[in-house]
C-alpha cells in the first residue's frame, strides 16, 4: 500500500466515523396520535414511523444516507459507483 493509498483510506475512516458521530438519536421516543412514533437525530431532522415503514427502519435509512453522503464526498472523483454521483457531488 503507498501512501496515497493510505490518505484516501484515512480519509475515507474519517468522514465515515464523523458521520456516525452526527447522527445520533437524542432524547426520548415521542407518540403522537395515529400511531406515529418520533425520535430527533441530533443532526436537526425527527425521524418517524410511516405507514410503510417502522422508525428503527427510518433510523437505519438515515444513518446510511448520511454515511453515503460523507464518503461519497471524499472518494476520488474517478472511483465506480453504485449508484452514479453527478459531478457537482463529487470532490472538487
Amino acid at each position: 500500500m503507498d501512501l496515497a493509498e493510505t490518505a484516501v483510506s484515512a480519509s475515507m475512516h474519517r468522514a465515515k466515523a464523523s458521520a456516525r458521530a452526527s447522527h445520533v438519536t437524542v432524547g426520548q421516543v415521542r407518540r403522537a396520535a395515529g400511531g406515529v412514533v418520533e425520535i430527533d437525530c441530533s443532526c436537526g431532522m425527527v425521524l418517524t414511523n410511516g405507514p410503510d415503514w417502522s422508525l428503527d427502519e427510518h433510523i437505519r435509512l438515515h444513518r446510511a444516507e448520511a454515511r453515503y453522503l460523507a464518503l461519497s464526498e471524499v472518494a476520488p472523483a474517478g472511483m465506480p459507483r453504485l449508484i452514479p454521483v453527478g459531478l457537482d457531488r463529487r470532490p472538487r
